[in-house]
């Protein structure tokens, strides 16, 4: 059933699980953004200081139109995150030089 199906003014739940392996996340403090033309990716990556290597941890790809409304939301959570705990800062703390095996990107 698509939304084209539903009564007008109704939506669809969605029902979501999330597994215990999964809730426990995965913690990563740096993020490598590539894209195509029909796909962005996301790289995750854990940096330890002073360990020359650094793996992906999780690699997320998704269409353009969900890469904007993740723009989107991430801003409006910051934005709540902000009005609730003060500004966030951004400064660039030098850290080491980034060699990425695959397509270039930016966070």
């Amino acid at each position: 059933m698509n939304d084209q199906d539903s009564p007008k003014g109704q939506q669809q739940q969605l029902n979501i699980e999330l597994s215990e392996e999964i809730a426990e996340g995965e913690y990563a403090n740096l993020v490598m953004i590539a894209h195509s033309s029909e796909e962005f990716f996301l790289d995750f990556i854990r940096v330890v200081p002073g360990v020359p290597k650094a793996k992906v941890k999780t690699r997320v790809i998704i269409s353009p139109s969900h890469a904007k409304r993740l723009l989107g939301a991430l801003a409006d959570n910051v934005k709540r995150y902000e009005a609730a705990n003060g500004p966030v800062s951004t400064q660039n703390n030098p850290g080491p030089s980034i060699q990425f095996g695959g397509p270039s990107g930016e966070a």
